[in-house]
């Protein structure tokens, strides 16, 4: 093995990995674990070696020269796999801010390119210096801010659908897409597209971060006004009064009695822990550990409970008065895991 192989592999992942760790560091909020970080990185290096198999496959049966191949082909294959890991996060609820978003996508690319890098340290282990400069700042950071990107604006377009409408992540894929095909377009003078990433992804992965923390305090702010409006509203016996009440009331003639005071119970323990929820945040975003405790545990195993005994339609019925967006099936989640 050739002495310089360690300082090669050194110069093509950590310009990618120190880039993670930035966007872990800004997250004042701490809206994504460590773990979670590392698991979507395996995630990324699995998609790394499936693109590898798909590649072939498609060189096999696609009649093209491999420089068009790699502008046009290879972008669409390895993106649209990093992309269904997105897809997963985002349907599984993982991911409910742009924040996160742009962690995970940016993890899931790093994981992409590690791989990659690993392999052709492999293929050509007596390349020089220059060579994984390139693939360390250019290739490797241009895979994790694709992803990122495709993440930040297939959730951003989602909250704008204000439903599950895969065409909405159409707009983000595009865009990595054509990120990821202009950059191999310069195949040919690697320095420019590396300088080219390196000046285009910071800075705007930092505004959106800037833009994202912002959202996440109004949110914050208001979700916990409402949130704490409802239990008030709950514990204080004037909920039949309210609009929430009248709506209640309706169920009536459509569920048994016991369903409806199931529903009941259910939107008391919801707003509870949405407000336990945001009371994390707001403790992660100000510097203190907010562990959560046994009696929070148990609420939860019970409102898994009350879900299978009031059945789908009634919860269906119920998600405008839980105001069930992304946002707050994200913070139920994040304080359940």
């Amino acid at each position: 093995m050739s002495t310089t192989m360690p300082l090669h592999a050194l110069v093509g992942l950590l310009p990618v990995l120190t880039f993670l760790a930035a966007l872990l560091y800004l997250d004042s909020y701490k809206l994504v674990k460590l773990r979670g970080v590392i698991t979507v990185v395996a995630c990324g290096a699995v998609v790394a070696g499936a693109s590898y198999l798909a590649n072939g496959a498609a060189l096999d049966l696609i009649d093209i020269d491999l420089p068009r191949y790699s502008r046009y082909v290879a972008p669409l294959i390895e993106e649209l796999l990093k992309g269904l890991v997105i897809v997963a996060l985002i349907r599984t609820h993982r991911i409910g801010f742009l924040v996160d978003a742009a962690i995970f996508g940016f993890a899931v690319g790093t994981g992409f390119a590690m791989v990659e890098n690993l392999y052709f340290l492999k293929l050509i282990p007596d390349a020089g210096v220059g060579t994984w400069i390139v693939r360390g700042f250019g290739t490797a950071i241009m895979h994790g801010g694709a992803t990122a990107i495709f993440a930040v604006m297939g959730l951003a377009m989602l909250e704008r659908a204000k439903r599950e409408n895969l065409q909405a992540l159409l707009p983000g894929f595009g865009l990595a897409l054509v990120l990821h095909s202009g950059y191999n377009h310069l195949s040919h003078s690697p320095r420019i597209a590396t300088l080219v990433i390196l000046l285009v992804l910071p800075p705007l992965l930092y505004v959106v971060f800037e833009r994202s923390e912002k959202a996440v305090g109004n949110w914050l702010g208001s979700g916990f006004d409402a949130d704490a409006e409802m239990l008030e509203l709950i514990n204080s016996g004037r909920l039949a009064d309210s609009p929430v009440g009248e709506y209640l009331h309706t169920l009536k003639d459509k569920f048994r009695g016991p369903v409806v005071a199931d529903i009941l119970c259910y939107l008391r323990l919801y707003t509870e822990l949405a407000l336990r929820a945001k009371g994390i945040l707001i403790m992660r975003e100000n510097g203190f550990d907010a562990p959560v405790d046994e009696p929070t545990k148990d609420k939860f195993t019970e409102m898994r409970y009350l879900e299978g005994s009031i059945g789908r339609t009634a919860l269906m019925a119920i998600q405008p008065m839980l105001h069930m967006n992304r946002k707050d099936l994200w913070q139920l989640y994040m304080l359940g895991k």
